[in-house]
């Protein structure tokens, strides 16, 4: 397969970030055409149109504009086209992207029953908590290079421990935040996770804080009470993956470089019988 390029393009569909569809048709006019450029017959692409738009929740929104769609019902439609030549590999790019909570969700949904169903699912995300969701496997890729592969866990497990987190309403106050619980692995006399990581845009402060859990939150809480900071939201947590990007880049996922490149973060996601990673 590997020289035959018209076996491979029978084999894959791609769902870009962008939805690529016919604002001016109509839902099963988009599906239709889709199917005859895969040489379906009119009667089989019709059949296939209707059997997508269905399993979308898009049956009784078929036969309107799809530029009358909702942003959610655009990726719908634009997922369902990308499955019109029943794909065994499927890439997303970014599928959820300036979706609402509610249609995330719903995509999320349709995702895993596309697995479930046997399709090998490749999957870019800027959100790792979405990675962590649905990924198998995941790949993490910063300013174009793999920086970590592994499942969730394995990737979670170079973290190692809990995390100390908070949040300093006082953004001119985070300095006094983090130089007040910098110390407080060393003077544990074990070794922790480093640096607090801080983030002035959203005021959180995290610290790993390794097998010390509950003891090292109090210390936090006496810490940051000496210097008179006030903190909202204090928690103690389970690493995540953004701990995990944090801890490899030192910058969050999603921070952006001078003339606006975003850093990105990847996912992938592996199936019933082929590795899937992000790219």
């Amino acid at each position: 397969m590997v020289h035959d390029a018209a076996a491979v393009r029978r084999s894959i569909g791609l769902a870009g970030q962008s939805a690529a569809i016919q604002e001016e048709l109509t839902g099963r006019e988009n599906l239709e055409i889709i199917g005859r450029l895969y040489h379906l017959s009119w009667p089989h692409a019709r059949s296939r149109a209707v059997e997508l738009l269905e399993q979308f929740g898009l049956s009784d929104a078929a036969d309107r504009a799809a530029k009358t769609y909702s942003g959610g019902m655009q990726r719908r439609l634009d997922l369902a086209a990308s499955l019109v030549g029943r794909p065994k590999v499927l890439f997303l790019d970014e599928p959820t992207t300036g979706l609402d909570p509610r249609s995330r969700l719903g995509m999320w949904d349709i995702i895993r029953s596309l697995v479930a169903d046997g399709t090998t699912l490749l999957l870019t995300t800027q959100y790792l908590d979405e990675a962590d969701e649905l990924a198998n496997e995941i790949v993490v890729i910063d300013h174009g290079l793999v920086i970590a592969a592994g499942t969730s866990e394995e990737l979670k497990g170079r973290v190692g421990g809990d995390v100390v987190e908070f949040t300093v309403p006082d953004r001119s106050r985070m300095g006094d935040a983090v130089a007040a619980i910098s110390k407080i692995m060393e003077r544990a006399g074990e070794e922790g996770g480093g640096e607090p990581l801080a983030d002035p845009g959203n005021g959180v402060v995290s610290l790993r804080v390794g097998s010390r859990g509950s003891d090292a939150l109090v210390e936090v809480v006496r810490s940051l009470d000496a210097v008179g900071v006030a903190t909202r939201g204090l928690t103690l947590r389970r690493p995540s993956l953004d701990d995990v990007f944090l801890g490899l880049t030192g910058h969050a996922a999603e921070e952006e470089e001078p003339g606006g490149r975003r850093r990105g973060r990847r996912g992938g996601r592996r199936g019933k019988d082929m590795e899937r990673t992000g790219s």
